[in-house]
């Protein structure tokens, strides 16, 4: 078994701000390709494209051949041991590989990095479905018409820029509307008089203070906002609760929750929590979280980063689990460099039929 790694270059069709960062005009992701001894590959995507978390297409590169070794000699070892994905057997035959040991080896190995990880994750899922014949989702045992409508994200710029973006999205029924500046207000007013059918979200992407995001929400209401995502800053813990207490819309955590231990401990302070693969660093992982937090009574979000439809495909395999989705990252692309699963033009998700995640290469 070998890895490959190929960093592909992504531009947005528009310059795509949020309230922490500026826009970069290009974007650099890696495809990761899981070869084995017989031709078959699972494929998959390290959505390197945000600097926030601090890694990079050649971190991700330098990881992955960094455990290229381990990888080999522990999916070697697991090779035909029961496969269990979501609590049903995936009857993959003797070849398959089961994720979890490698996963868990690699995150050892590498501790952070889920960016990178994740790439292998999918990768590995990818090619046990692809071993199986069969759908990742339907391997764990999901149901896609379980799934919510994915939001269309409007990305930070002048209100009428983005009124305008907003019109542009018409058939997109739930519409995640960036926000963190002085011109909140005027920025929901122009949407909502441009959208007044759609759900709203709004992101802050941290750039409240707790008097702040409390200051703000009778306006939030008058614009029917259904979803406050990440007011705060990560470190806030001490401002969730106030902030929950106060508001009678429900509150989400997005960059203040990472892992499955981010979720016990939010519990409680936050109506729900934003699900990241590039966060959490696989799908096993975020199954997890998904699981976990619905135990606890909590909103499930699933979010992106800006990535190809191939880092979405992964995450479009455990869609059902969530309450809402925000899986546009692919369809904010000028170009594209794959086809598969994603998002709609009406806003619902696109399932593959195909055996793994349905990914190929465009032409």
């Amino acid at each position: 078994m070998r890895i490959e790694l190929q960093t592909l270059e992504l531009r947005t069709r528009h310059a795509f701000h949020i309230a922490r960062m500026q826009a970069p005009p290009v974007r650099r992701t890696v495809w990761v390709r899981l070869i084995e001894e017989d031709g078959v590959e699972g494929w998959g995507e390290a959505p390197t494209s945000t600097p926030y978390y601090g890694e990079t297409a050649d971190t991700a590169h330098a990881a992955l051949r960094g455990v290229e070794r381990l990888v080999s000699e522990v999916a070697g070892e697991a090779r035909g041991d029961p496969v269990i994905l979501g609590g049903r057997g995936a009857a993959a035959g003797p070849a398959a590989i089961p994720p979890e040991p490698v996963e868990e080896a690699v995150r050892e190995a590498l501790g952070e990095q889920p960016m990178a990880r994740v790439g292998l994750s999918a990768a590995l899922h990818d090619l046990l479905g692809k071993r199986a014949g069969e759908p990742v989702w339907r391997l764990f045992g999901l149901d896609p018409a379980a799934a919510p409508a994915s939001a269309y994200t409007i990305g930070l710029d002048a209100p009428e820029a983005m009124r305008e973006r907003a019109a542009a999205a018409a058939t997109y029924p739930v519409l995640k509307v960036k926000v963190g500046t002085q011109k909140d207000e005027e920025t929901l007013a122009a949407i909502r008089a441009a959208r007044p059918d759609a759900t709203l979200l709004v992101d802050a992407n941290t750039a409240w203070t707790l008097q702040g995001a409390i200051d703000r929400l009778p306006m939030l209401e008058e614009y029917g906002v259904a979803v406050i995502e990440q007011p705060l800053h990560p470190d806030d813990d001490e401002g969730w609760l106030p902030l929950r207490r106060a508001s009678r819309i429900p509150i989400v955590a997005d960059e203040s929750c990472r892992t499955l231990a981010d979720v016990e401990r939010l519990a409680g302070r936050v109506d729900g929590i934003n699900i990241k693969l590039a966060k959490c660093g696989s799908l096993t992982e975020a199954r997890r979280m998904a699981e976990a937090a619905r135990a606890r009574g909590m909103v499930v979000m699933l979010g992106c980063m800006v990535e190809s439809t191939l880092g979405i495909s992964a995450s479009v395999q455990l869609a059902p689990l969530v309450d809402y989705c925000d899986l546009d990252g692919a369809a904010l692309l000028a170009e594209d460099p794959f086809v598969g699963p994603g998002l709609a033009e009406d806003g619902t998700l696109r399932f593959n039929q195909e055996p793994g995640l349905g990914v190929r290469r465009r032409a």
